[in-house]
């Protein structure tokens, strides 16, 4: 809708006395208030009717935006082609406003329907209300971005939407500033920047620090962004005092209000009821967010709630009955009306109409994506009863068949799962007969889990020819007497032929720009490009990663540096519950290959130590984790990376800046493949698996192994996630019999993770002639100091000793006993 939609030219004294052209203008203003009173009728229809199918068993859960109704049919004025949204849970309205939900997709995804034309958003993947527009084509390249509307993929967990707001907005100020991107082939993205970032979120969510980190971040940066909160009182349960100082955000936030001479943010406040007033405050806002590039804070106020926060509970228990009074005056629908009706836009006759309209037309498209919902399920259950009867007519036990086929159809909603949980107990049932419909049955199973394998499995991973799965190997070259340099000379120069051969790669993070990050990864790197393409940060963990989501949804490659791995724990929320599900959540309609550079393994001190990878890999599964051992191999992969659509997090080795590797020819280009291990040295004897630093540590242990009689096969498996997609081990494994897996890692960590990929997925445990082991770090934090790292984490003497004790039990006449049994490493 155009900026030009605005309800200015009606005064509170009515608009009777226009001319002509001022008089139709002034209709079609009317017919656009009207239009807004239907969309808000119909959205609270679709509250009050969702709620009803939830209590009465057709959904899961349900939660709605009634009570929040005018400010977004406001927001959705000033909502412009090329836009983003990063909301959350109530934003129906606005999404009905701007044509991306439509009422039958918003009751197929409360049903959970799982087809993305059913339930675009997600594919019925997520709850209710969680909106996500199209940024991919189904080859997953990308469409014009600004020539449609766009909703970055909702999620649950309170202000999580927050961080990546900041990137999206920050996204407009690069694509304004940074000359590089001005070619053609970035215009799909962005016209010079014009885009808004428009956030929401509750008043009670407000508390969250990420809330309060992006809000900071913003008025620092000046970005341009419009973020609204719906103020209704109430966390739930918890009223706004104990949520708020001042028990006002706006009030709160008042000292980063902007002034003349200095920058920060431009904070407004607006009665959630008062339609007249939103829609200027909301036209006040877009015209500075977009034009100056300062952020803004509305503080709608006065909202209600008038169906409490979900499905989940009632908000009769904590409401009294003034408030609860208040809440049906103030009713921004009723004002609405009321207002109406006084400003004499419409009679009530026809506002009448537009109600019994608005109800009826929600029911009916409630009832269609029901029966579209139930009529897919409704079918395959049919074929599989079909089969059934044929069971029943040839088994040896048929009441027992028959007992099956009745459970299948006793659930009042059938479900998927009760289809598929009668299949497989009829199965079992006849598991000891043979018959000819067995197989028919059999293969029913098989065809249909390959469709719920789509349905709900598909998309965590790139599946587009972009993968990086798909980029070859490109090995690194030297010259006859290449030059041996530090390790961060190498990285460095890698990053500066990335940064010559990608103009939309930027790198941010705290200390990166001006002094090129904490180990001079990045030395000279801002001098020669810019600011905006390397870029000091504060020290704000969880916003630096926001800004990789939201650049990276808008077509940039971002390098968001988390300077230690200690430090990934403060994002880590955001990594798991965003990143690392946004492809799989948008069910494929979204990406953001973000990538992670971090830096650790083998410092020492408690929070400089530690190697908590078994937490990382079992919580970002969507996000390749690669942990080279060496610089080059790091390189390598950020050459990779950048040629492929998903996000990764890179671990440095964090001892490896200083040390010599040899200066590659083709920097830049080599590239290391994901998933696929190397062999550092070949052995029989033994298989030792390792990654990082530590596989470093273990190759030092080679030439003892060696002078004890032993042939250790090392293997560097190179990423976790993936993890030797090949089944490189356990090829040695089949020649070695016997392994080892070691990391710093606590116990049952990555170590545990790598043991159930060779041993259960690889079936590695057939070709085992001695127990398996797995060597770690000791349970607590690595102490300070060099004896500090010593006894907490595996040295050379642990791994020798390892290996020893599997050779000494295999062979203890060639490999005697170095320990009695009081004694051990």
């Amino acid at each position: 809708m155009a900026d030009t939609h605005t309800t200015k030219g009606i005064s509170q004294n009515g608009t009777n006395s226009r001319r002509g052209a001022e008089r139709s203008d002034q209709s079609e203003k009317i017919k656009e208030i009207l239009e807004d009173y239907r969309l808000a009728v119909v959205s609270r229809e679709i509250s009050y009717l969702g709620r009803k199918e939830t209590l009465t068993g057709k959904a899961k859960f349900g939660i709605f935006g009634d009570g929040k109704e005018l400010p977004q049919l406001a927001m959705a004025k000033y909502f412009r082609d090329g836009d983003f949204r990063a909301g959350y849970y109530r934003d129906q309205t606005f999404m009905l406003a701007i044509g991306k939900v439509t009422v039958r997709q918003f009751f197929a995804q409360l049903y959970a329907h799982p087809n993305t034309k059913a339930d675009p958003h997600s594919g019925g993947r997520q709850m209710n209300a969680h909106f996500s527009t199209h940024s991919l084509d189904k080859d997953g390249s990308w469409k014009d971005l600004t020539s449609q509307k766009n909703s970055s993929p909702d999620i649950s967990p309170t202000a999580g939407q927050m961080s990546r707001l900041l990137g999206l907005a920050q996204a407009s100020k690069v694509y304004r500033n940074e000359e590089v991107l001005q070619d053609e082939r970035f215009k799909k993205f962005s016209v010079n920047g014009n885009e808004i970032a428009w956030g929401t979120i509750g008043d009670a969510s407000t508390s969250e620090g990420v809330f309060w980190e992006t809000v900071n971040a913003a008025g620092v940066m000046q970005v341009p962004m419009v973020l609204s909160v719906w103020d209704d009182g109430y966390g739930i349960s918890v009223p706004r005092k104990y949520q708020t100082t001042k028990a006002s955000i706006s009030e709160a936030l008042s000292g980063m209000q902007r002034t003349e001479i200095k920058n920060g943010l431009e904070i407004l406040t607006v009665k959630g009821w008062d339609y007249p007033a939103l829609v200027d405050t909301y036209q006040t806002a877009a015209g500075i967010a977009r034009k100056e590039h300062v952020p803004v804070l509305i503080h709608a106020q006065e909202v209600t709630q008038p169906q409490g926060h979900s499905t989940s509970g009632s908000h009769e228990r904590y409401k009294s009955e003034q408030r609860l009074e208040w809440e049906e005056k103030y009713c921004c629908v009723a004002q609405m009306r009321k207002w109406i009706l006084k400003e004499e836009l419409a009679a009530e006759t026809e506002l009448n109409a537009i109600e019994e309209e608005a109800e009826s037309y929600v029911k009916r498209e409630q009832d269609a994506a029901w029966q579209a919902f139930t009529s897919e399920i409704k079918k395959e259950q049919r074929t599989a009863v079909q089969i059934i009867d044929k069971m029943i007519a040839e088994s040896e036990a048929p009441e027992s068949l028959k007992a099956v086929k009745k459970e299948m159809n006793t659930p009042m909603v059938t479900l998927r799962r009760h289809v598929m949980a009668g299949v497989r107990k009829a199965l079992r049932v006849v598991r000891d007969q043979q018959l000819d419909s067995k197989q028919e049955l059999v293969d029913w199973i098989r065809e249909t889990k390959q469709d719920n394998f789509e349905r709900y499995h598909s998309h965590l991973y790139s599946e587009s020819d972009k993968s990086p799965l798909n980029v070859k190997a490109v090995r690194p070259t030297y010259a006859d007497h290449a030059e041996e340099v530090d390790g961060r000379i190498v990285l460095r120069d890698n990053f500066d032929k990335l940064f010559e051969k990608y103009p939309e790669v930027l790198v941010f993070g705290e200390d990166s720009g001006k002094l090129g990050d904490v180990n001079k990864g990045l030395e000279g790197l801002q001098k020669k490009y810019g600011k905006i393409r390397v870029a000091d940060t504060g020290i704000r963990e969880a916003t630096i990663l926001g800004q990789g989501i939201g650049l990276a949804l808008r077509g940039l490659r971002p390098i968001a540096e988390i300077q230690y791995l200690d430090y990934i724990l403060y994002c880590f929320q955001g990594m798991s519950d965003d990143l690392a599900t946004l492809h799989y959540r948008s069910a494929g309609g979204q990406k953001a290959p973000v990538i992670v550079r971090t830096r650790g393994h083998r410092l020492e001190g408690i929070w400089h130590s530690g190697s908590p990878m078994g937490m990382i890999i079992n919580g970002i599964r969507g996000i390749h984790v690669c942990v080279p051992r060496n610089l080059t191999e790091a390189a390598g992969m950020y050459n990779t990376l950048l040629q492929g659509d998903d996000p990764a997090l890179v671990i440095e080795p964090l001892n490896a800046y200083r040390l010599k590797e040899k200066m590659p020819q083709n920097i830049g280009e080599f590239t290391i493949p994901l998933g696929v291990p190397k062999v550092i040295r070949e052995g029989t004897d033994i298989t030792i698996v390792s990654y990082g630093s530590t596989c470093n540590v273990c190759e030092d242990v080679l030439p003892e192994l060696d002078e004890a009689g032993i042939s250790a096969e090392l293997i560097d498996v190179r990423t976790l996630l993936p993890f030797d997609r090949h089944h490189k081990i356990i090829r040695s494994l089949r020649k070695t019999n016997r392994i080892l897996f070691v990391d710093e890692d606590v116990p049952g960590g990555a170590s545990a993770y790598m043991m159930q990929k060779v041993l259960q997925e690889q079936k590695g445990y057939f070709y085992l002639d001695s127990e398996p082991l797995c060597l770690t770090a000791k349970e607590h934090r690595p102490a300070y100091g060099s004896d500090g790292d010593y006894f907490s984490k595996p040295n050379t003497d642990d791994i020798f000793e390892a290996v020893y004790q599997i050779m000494n039990e295999a062979n203890p006449e060639a490999y005697p006993a170095i320990y009695n049994n009081e004694v051990g490493h």
